[in-house]
């Protein structure tokens, strides 16, 4: 498996900054993001496996953190941990970083 970075970087995308803190003084931290053109991206663990993204509290606490990003202007792709490994997750973020004429 490619690093989510490289992949990104092979698409010729901007590297995205890992584990960015977004909103302090809060703890929320982006499992990726683009900070200039204020682009995250969330990778959503445990879905067939009643992880901490999909039981209740977890799920409220996410809804609470997305809210408070877009209220400040980010906008989110949510994408699988297999959707990192099989490449999809860079893809999607390729037709929200370039402008058309340069998507793959």
């Amino acid at each position: 498996m490619i690093a989510f970075d490289r992949q990104c970087q092979a698409l010729g995308l901007p590297v995205p900054v890992a584990e960015y803190r977004f909103a302090a003084p809060r703890r929320w931290r982006l499992d990726w993001a683009w900070v200039e053109p204020r682009v995250a991206l969330e990778v959503e663990g445990g879905v067939w496996t009643r992880g901490r993204h999909t039981r209740g509290v977890g799920f409220l606490k996410d809804i609470e953190k997305y809210n408070t990003l877009a209220a400040m202007g980010w906008r989110l792709i949510r994408v699988t941990p297999a959707q990192i490994t099989n490449g999809e997750a860079a893809v999607w973020a390729a037709k929200v970083l370039l402008p058309l004429e340069q998507r793959a």
